[in-house]
Protein backbone atom coordinates (compact mmCIF):
# COMPACT_ATOMS: atom_id res chain seq x y z
CA UNK A 1 0.00 0.00 0.00
CA UNK A 2 1.34 3.46 -0.84
CA UNK A 3 2.26 5.61 2.13
CA UNK A 4 0.70 8.98 2.80
CA UNK A 5 0.69 11.61 1.33
CA UNK A 6 0.71 9.48 -1.84
CA UNK A 7 -2.51 7.88 -2.91
CA UNK A 8 -5.57 9.33 -4.52
CA UNK A 9 -4.63 13.02 -4.46
CA UNK A 10 -4.66 15.07 -7.68
CA UNK A 11 -1.79 14.69 -10.12
CA UNK A 12 -1.47 17.61 -12.52
CA UNK A 13 0.08 17.88 -15.95
CA UNK A 14 2.48 20.68 -16.81
CA UNK A 15 3.12 20.98 -20.55
CA UNK A 16 6.07 23.13 -21.56
CA UNK A 17 5.19 24.77 -24.87
CA UNK A 18 6.71 28.25 -24.83
CA UNK A 19 9.78 27.91 -27.03
CA UNK A 20 10.40 29.80 -30.25
CA UNK A 21 11.22 26.77 -32.47
CA UNK A 22 14.41 28.58 -33.49
CA UNK A 23 16.17 25.43 -34.66
CA UNK A 24 13.31 24.63 -37.04
CA UNK A 25 14.37 27.55 -39.19
CA UNK A 26 10.88 28.84 -39.84
CA UNK A 27 7.53 27.40 -38.73
CA UNK A 28 6.30 27.05 -35.16
CA UNK A 29 6.80 23.32 -34.64
CA UNK A 30 3.97 23.08 -32.13
CA UNK A 31 1.47 24.20 -34.75
CA UNK A 32 2.51 21.59 -37.31
CA UNK A 33 -0.04 18.81 -37.76
CA UNK A 34 0.13 15.06 -37.32
CA UNK A 35 -2.95 13.21 -38.58
CA UNK A 36 -4.86 16.50 -38.71
CA UNK A 37 -4.00 17.52 -35.13
CA UNK A 38 -1.40 20.09 -34.11
CA UNK A 39 1.57 18.82 -32.16
CA UNK A 40 0.53 21.05 -29.25
CA UNK A 41 -3.07 19.89 -29.16
CA UNK A 42 -1.91 16.27 -29.45
CA UNK A 43 0.18 16.65 -26.27
CA UNK A 44 -2.57 18.44 -24.37
CA UNK A 45 -5.24 15.95 -25.44
CA UNK A 46 -3.18 13.06 -24.16
CA UNK A 47 -2.58 14.72 -20.82
CA UNK A 48 -6.30 15.37 -20.40
CA UNK A 49 -7.17 11.86 -21.58
CA UNK A 50 -4.77 10.34 -19.06
CA UNK A 51 -6.74 11.96 -16.24
CA UNK A 52 -4.13 14.52 -15.23
CA UNK A 53 -5.88 17.44 -13.56
CA UNK A 54 -5.43 20.26 -13.84
CA UNK A 55 -3.47 20.37 -17.08
CA UNK A 56 -1.37 23.54 -17.21
CA UNK A 57 0.01 24.57 -20.61
CA UNK A 58 2.84 27.08 -20.48
CA UNK A 59 2.90 29.24 -23.61
CA UNK A 60 5.23 31.99 -24.76
CA UNK A 61 6.22 32.27 -28.42
CA UNK A 62 3.15 33.00 -30.58
CA UNK A 63 1.01 32.53 -27.50
CA UNK A 64 -2.25 33.62 -29.12
CA UNK A 65 -1.90 31.22 -32.05
CA UNK A 66 -1.04 28.44 -29.63
CA UNK A 67 -4.02 29.32 -27.43
CA UNK A 68 -6.31 29.02 -30.45
CA UNK A 69 -4.94 25.54 -31.15
CA UNK A 70 -6.06 24.47 -27.67
CA UNK A 71 -9.62 25.76 -28.03
CA UNK A 72 -12.20 23.50 -26.39
CA UNK A 73 -9.73 21.45 -24.34
CA UNK A 74 -9.99 21.32 -20.56
CA UNK A 75 -6.63 22.98 -19.95
CA UNK A 76 -5.44 26.06 -18.11
CA UNK A 77 -3.06 28.35 -19.97
CA UNK A 78 -0.32 30.44 -18.41
CA UNK A 79 2.06 32.61 -20.40
CA UNK A 80 5.77 32.82 -19.66
CA UNK A 81 6.90 36.30 -20.74
CA UNK A 82 10.54 35.24 -20.23
CA UNK A 83 10.41 32.20 -22.49
CA UNK A 84 13.43 33.41 -24.45
CA UNK A 85 15.56 32.83 -21.34
CA UNK A 86 15.16 29.07 -21.52
CA UNK A 87 12.92 26.17 -20.69
CA UNK A 88 13.60 26.39 -16.97
CA UNK A 89 11.64 29.65 -16.81
CA UNK A 90 8.65 27.81 -18.27
CA UNK A 91 9.03 24.99 -15.76
CA UNK A 92 9.03 27.49 -12.91
CA UNK A 93 6.00 29.25 -14.38
CA UNK A 94 4.05 26.00 -14.67
CA UNK A 95 4.90 24.77 -11.18
CA UNK A 96 3.99 28.15 -9.69
CA UNK A 97 0.53 27.93 -11.30
CA UNK A 98 -0.40 24.72 -9.45
CA UNK A 99 -2.88 24.88 -6.59
CA UNK A 100 -1.85 23.72 -3.11
CA UNK A 101 -4.27 20.79 -3.45
CA UNK A 102 -2.13 19.19 -6.17
CA UNK A 103 -0.08 16.27 -4.83
CA UNK A 104 2.24 15.81 -7.82
CA UNK A 105 2.81 16.95 -11.38
CA UNK A 106 3.83 15.20 -14.58
CA UNK A 107 6.06 17.51 -16.63
CA UNK A 108 5.82 16.99 -20.40
CA UNK A 109 7.46 18.57 -23.42
CA UNK A 110 4.89 19.48 -26.05
CA UNK A 111 7.24 18.51 -28.87
CA UNK A 112 7.46 14.78 -27.98
CA UNK A 113 4.63 13.44 -30.16
CA UNK A 114 5.01 9.77 -29.24
CA UNK A 115 4.14 10.22 -25.57
CA UNK A 116 0.82 8.44 -25.06
CA UNK A 117 -1.97 8.46 -22.53
CA UNK A 118 -0.90 5.01 -21.37
CA UNK A 119 2.60 6.28 -20.63
CA UNK A 120 1.25 9.11 -18.49
CA UNK A 121 -1.11 6.77 -16.66
CA UNK A 122 1.81 4.41 -15.98
CA UNK A 123 3.84 7.19 -14.34
CA UNK A 124 0.97 8.05 -12.03
CA UNK A 125 0.36 4.38 -11.22
CA UNK A 126 4.03 3.89 -10.28
CA UNK A 127 3.92 7.01 -8.12
CA UNK A 128 0.86 5.82 -6.25
CA UNK A 129 2.23 2.28 -5.88
CA UNK A 130 5.69 3.22 -4.62
CA UNK A 131 5.47 6.63 -2.99
CA UNK A 132 8.60 7.67 -4.90
CA UNK A 133 9.04 11.46 -4.99
CA UNK A 134 10.22 11.26 -8.62
CA UNK A 135 9.13 8.87 -11.35
CA UNK A 136 11.30 9.13 -14.44
CA UNK A 137 10.92 7.80 -17.97
CA UNK A 138 13.81 5.96 -19.59
CA UNK A 139 14.01 5.12 -23.29
CA UNK A 140 16.60 2.40 -23.85
CA UNK A 141 18.55 3.71 -20.87
CA UNK A 142 18.19 7.40 -21.79
CA UNK A 143 16.29 9.55 -19.32
CA UNK A 144 13.81 12.01 -20.86
CA UNK A 145 10.34 13.44 -20.16
CA UNK A 146 7.67 12.91 -19.10
CA UNK A 147 8.76 12.99 -15.46
CA UNK A 148 6.57 13.02 -12.37
CA UNK A 149 7.54 15.15 -9.37
CA UNK A 150 5.90 14.99 -5.95
CA UNK A 151 4.81 18.26 -4.35
CA UNK A 152 7.65 17.95 -1.82
CA UNK A 153 10.02 18.82 -4.68
CA UNK A 154 8.09 21.74 -6.17
CA UNK A 155 10.06 24.31 -4.19
CA UNK A 156 13.34 22.91 -5.52
CA UNK A 157 12.04 22.95 -9.08
CA UNK A 158 10.98 26.56 -8.70
CA UNK A 159 14.17 27.72 -7.03
CA UNK A 160 16.71 26.40 -9.51
CA UNK A 161 18.11 28.78 -12.11
CA UNK A 162 19.64 27.96 -15.45
CA UNK A 163 18.89 25.03 -17.71
CA UNK A 164 18.26 21.46 -16.64
CA UNK A 165 16.75 22.15 -13.23
CA UNK A 166 14.51 19.07 -13.43
CA UNK A 167 17.53 16.85 -14.05
CA UNK A 168 19.40 18.49 -11.18
CA UNK A 169 16.52 17.78 -8.81
CA UNK A 170 16.49 14.18 -10.06
CA UNK A 171 20.22 13.79 -9.35
CA UNK A 172 19.70 15.08 -5.83
CA UNK A 173 16.97 12.52 -5.15
CA UNK A 174 17.78 9.68 -7.53
CA UNK A 175 18.22 7.18 -4.70
CA UNK A 176 14.49 7.44 -4.04
CA UNK A 177 13.38 7.68 -7.67
CA UNK A 178 11.26 5.13 -9.52
CA UNK A 179 11.83 4.37 -13.20
CA UNK A 180 9.39 3.42 -15.95
CA UNK A 181 11.06 2.05 -19.07
CA UNK A 182 9.92 2.62 -22.65
CA UNK A 183 11.24 1.46 -26.03
CA UNK A 184 14.06 3.61 -27.38
CA UNK A 185 11.95 4.40 -30.45
CA UNK A 186 9.62 6.45 -28.27
CA UNK A 187 12.35 9.00 -27.63
CA UNK A 188 11.68 11.45 -30.41
CA UNK A 189 11.19 15.18 -30.33
CA UNK A 190 10.86 17.89 -32.93
CA UNK A 191 13.80 20.26 -32.86
CA UNK A 192 14.85 20.54 -36.50
CA UNK A 193 13.15 20.24 -39.86
CA UNK A 194 14.73 16.82 -40.40
CA UNK A 195 13.14 15.60 -37.14
CA UNK A 196 9.77 16.69 -38.44
CA UNK A 197 10.28 15.03 -41.80
CA UNK A 198 11.30 11.77 -40.13
CA UNK A 199 8.30 11.78 -37.78
CA UNK A 200 5.88 12.67 -40.53
CA UNK A 201 7.26 9.93 -42.78
CA UNK A 202 7.09 7.33 -40.03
Amino acid sequence: MPAEPYGSGPVAGVILAAGSSARMGGPNKLLLKIAGETVLRRAASRAVGAGLAPVIVVLGHEAERARDALSGLAVSIVVNPEHALGINRSLRTGIAALAVSVHAAVVLLADMPFVTEDMLVALVFRYRATGAPIVVSEYGGVQAPPTLYDRSLFAELGAESGEGSGKKVYREHRARAAVVEWPAAGLADIDRSEDWERIRAG
